[in-house]
């Protein structure tokens, strides 16, 4: 197999654009160097420096590559569209300019990440699905005619397309030669789907990975508890590869099997995260990937 490994600004517990409690974007960029990545996600947008000529030095200065970042709206909400665009149109052109291949999509969730309050509906009505799958045909229209990249859309928690059921829907009812999927192993299992089994039923529409995992007993407890996306985080939900449900072995054959050539992220969730924190955790990460074979 050939795959590609990087990591994103999630694994040092970014969320927002700005925010005093997220590492400052310097010393993420460093330290993703001394973990040993050479690929990284843009995270949200105006996380990293906006202005193309900054960016471009300070990734050339460490001599880091983009893979791709993502865009997360409410894409079953038409009167949305104006501000998505916008911030597609902001992403794209960074991501053609720094060589990136991949644009992420994600629909916003359904519930305040730090309450769990319902702010829409879980469930989509037909009409809603429907627009959901406009929305995303058009964003992958945009990124591939205007900026020549490739939408991969991201199944997230508390989001309309989270369950196993709910992403075949969405691969039967767009054209691979449009959107594919971005599998997140963590997520998937964190709806109680196999990311095992799903990657190799539908690896030909999965060229973009994020690798991490979830703390079974953790997740117990979130799921009898209704404990918000959030919180749940912070409780350390998403766990390292090496310690969490999700077997790495098996997915690492899956891979092999199937002669997997594409890109994966490691993305751990953790927000807040003292900045002391991820460094350690992301430098393990990557061992253990690199002692499992994969990349």
């Amino acid at each position: 197999m050939n795959i590609k490994i990087g990591t994103a600004p999630d694994s040092w517990g970014i969320w927002f654009p700005s925010d005093s409690k997220q590492t400052p974007w310097n010393r993420f960029m460093d330290e993703v160097v001394e973990a040993g990545y050479e690929w990284i996600e843009l995270g949200p947008y105006g996380y990293l420096p906006t202005d193309l000529s900054t960016l471009r030095r300070e990734l050339e200065r460490r001599k880091l590559g983009v893979s791709g970042t993502f865009v997360m709206k409410h894409l079953e909400d038409a009167s949305a569209w104006p501000d998505t665009e916008r911030e597609v149109i902001s992403t794209g052109n960074l991501l053609k300019a720094l060589g990136a291949k991949f644009l992420l999509l994600i629909d916003d969730t359904y519930t305040d990440l730090f309450t769990g309050q319902a702010t829409r509906p879980k469930q989509l009505d037909d009409a809603g699905w429907k627009t959901l799958i406009e929305t995303t045909n058009k964003i992958a229209d945009l990124a591939s005619q205007r900026f020549g990249l490739k939408t991969v859309f991201h199944p997230h928690t508390d989001t309309h397309v989270e369950y196993e059921s709910q992403i075949e829907r969405l691969l039967e009812d767009t054209d691979p030669e449009r959107v594919n999927l971005c599998l997140d192993t963590g997520h998937h299992a964190y709806r109680g789907g196999d990311p095992v089994r799903f990657m190799r039923k539908h690896y030909q529409r999965i060229p973009y990975l994020h690798l991490k995992s979830i703390d079974r007993e953790v997740q117990k407890r979130v799921e009898a508890e209704n404990i918000p996306f959030a919180k749940a985080v912070a409780t350390d939900m998403f766990c390292e590869p090496s310690q969490g449900g999700v077997d790495f072995t098996a997915f690492r054959d899956v891979l092999k099997e199937i002669n997997y050539d594409g890109w994966g992220t490691v993305e751990q969730d953790m927000y807040p995260a003292p900045f002391d924190k991820p460094l350690p955790i992301a430098r393990r990460n990557r061992a253990f990937l690199r002692d499992h074979g994969i990349g």
